[in-house]
């Protein structure tokens, strides 16, 4: 099929078409308005068949205070893709082709074989219009531990999803037993490493089995938003996928409800998430704490406090008890700088038949600069997120059975979970109380602000935990 390369013969063109459907997609950053769109640069990929056109846009958004940059993978078919209408993005006339039928490419099943054909190295990229600078720079790359050979049989694009889309590829190995994968095509671009492909890459390769199997990435070389040079980073990975798995947030959830002990899972996690923070420190570059770094970290922590306070405003009545705690992890003694997961919590790990717990989602704070997601931290602010996630669990049971109480499960299970983590480790956290008390203030005052925006009947859970953690200060205080 003849591709459309140009908007001088389509109407409407592709942006028109384009920005009215982003607007309506969940990972579309810029809730309530349209895109204001400008192309920056494009790329394509063959159909063996020859029957539908493969193309990925990168788009930036200039309608806000910030640009942003969008991966848009589409495709162009002559007729209408049974069951597609969901996928639908719009339809155009070209003057010389007649009615096209534009994609979502992630939904399209020739689209998903052939991003995993990239993946595996076994696709070329092609250049996108004649008039796109630079010359197209889509760089696959197969990871080295990835050995198994497959065979795909289907795809689908998982639910669910926030920021990023995925599309979970039905594949067989050699022997023809089940071998799905999942690859997370990244819808926000930015320039540099993406930490889930460079952190889980690491892991994968160091053979670690506390992470899925890394199967490979696609990065690229794009134009700068200001046009002045380029811009690199990461457009998708893939890696195994574990279906009928429940992640440790479902898990924790029905423990709740069905009044079941849950120090042994936590006990487990705990191990898992030691060994994980152990291993990253030999495989990924470590820094050396410094008072510089220190400083740094408590300052965006008071920064939060005041933002948490500015949309609470009855958290004031708290300030000086806040900033003694932030006062005495200034004075604590830091570990060493590490690699991190960065956005831990009861829903990034799950509960894998003889593998045990297993950790996803290296991306960090999704909301956070990739500049910063990607900076060496404290192992110490995992431990906290875990911690807070346990009370979500049981501040959320909560919230749907008014009346009852949780705090027994949420402290057996936060106990058993830094027992874990110590018997791996060998550190207990609770012997640098100062500095696991004060990420966990901070991560409770960074919920506050994001319920009272965005669930305010949740808004009492990261409350209640924030006056909780500072009493336990003024009991451990002499």
């Amino acid at each position: 099929m003849a591709e459309i390369h140009s908007n001088a013969d389509i109407s409407p063109t592709k942006l028109e078409l384009v920005g009215p459907w982003m607007a309506r997609q969940r990972w579309y950053a810029a809730k309530g308005r349209e895109p204001v769109l400008r192309k920056l640069w494009s790329w394509r990929l063959d159909d063996p068949a020859g029957e539908v056109g493969i193309e990925t846009l990168l788009v930036v958004d200039e309608g806000g205070p910030e640009t942003v940059v969008y991966q848009v993978p589409l495709t162009y078919r002559g007729a209408p893709l049974e069951g597609g209408q969901h996928a639908l993005v719009g339809t155009m006339e070209h003057s010389v082709l007649g009615s096209r039928w534009i994609y979502d490419g992630t939904h399209d099943p020739v689209y998903a074989a052939q991003l995993l054909a990239l993946v595996l190295e076994q696709a070329t990229p092609q250049a996108g219009s004649a008039t796109d600078t630079p010359e197209p720079a889509v760089v696959p790359r197969r990871h080295p531990s990835w050995t198994t050979q497959t065979t795909l049989r289907g795809s689908r694009v998982l639910s669910g999803e926030q920021s990023n889309t995925s599309v979970i590829f039905d594949c067989v190995d050699e022997s023809g037993d089940p071998k799905p994968l999942i690859c997370k095509v990244f819808r926000t671009l930015q320039a540099g490493d993406n930490p889930d492909v460079v952190v889980q890459g690491a892991l994968a390769e160091a053979g670690s089995l506390r992470v899925p199997g890394m199967v490979g990435a696609v990065s690229a070389t794009w134009p700068s938003v200001d046009g002045e040079g380029t811009d690199t980073g990461h457009l998708a990975f893939a890696q195994e996928f574990f279906p009928g798995t429940q992640d440790a947030w479902r898990v924790a959830l029905h423990a709740v409800a069905t009044g079941a002990d849950f120090s042994g899972p936590a006990r487990e996690l705990g191990t898992a998430t030691a060994e994980v923070h152990a291993r990253l420190a030999e495989v990924m570059p470590t820094e050396p704490i410094t008072p510089e770094a220190v400083a740094a970290m408590v300052a965006g922590m008071r920064t939060r406090y005041v933002a948490a306070a500015s949309e609470v405003p009855a958290l004031a009545e708290h300030e000086h008890r806040v900033a003694a705690v932030y006062d005495r992890a200034v004075n604590a003694s830091w570990p060493a700088l590490q690699r991190i997961h960065g956005d831990y919590h009861l829903g990034q790990v799950l509960q894998v038949a003889d593998r045990g717990w297993v950790l996803l989602d290296f991306e960090g704070e999704p909301l956070r600069p990739l500049s910063e997601r990607t900076r060496p931290d404290l192992a110490v602010r995992d431990v906290a997120g875990m911690l807070r996630s346990f009370d979500y669990a049981g501040g959320s049971w909560e919230q749907s059975h008014p009346g009852q109480n949780a705090r027994a499960w949420v402290d057996s299970a936060q106990r058993a979970f830094l027992e874990g983590y110590a018997a791996q480790s060998g550190r207990d956290p609770r012997e640098d109380a100062a500095l696991l008390t004060a990420f966990q203030l901070d991560k409770a005052l960074y919920e506050v602000v994001y319920e009272a925006r965005n669930r305010p009947t949740w808004l009492t859970i990261p409350t209640t935990a924030v006056v909780r953690l500072l009493d336990d200060v003024r009991k451990d205080l002499p």
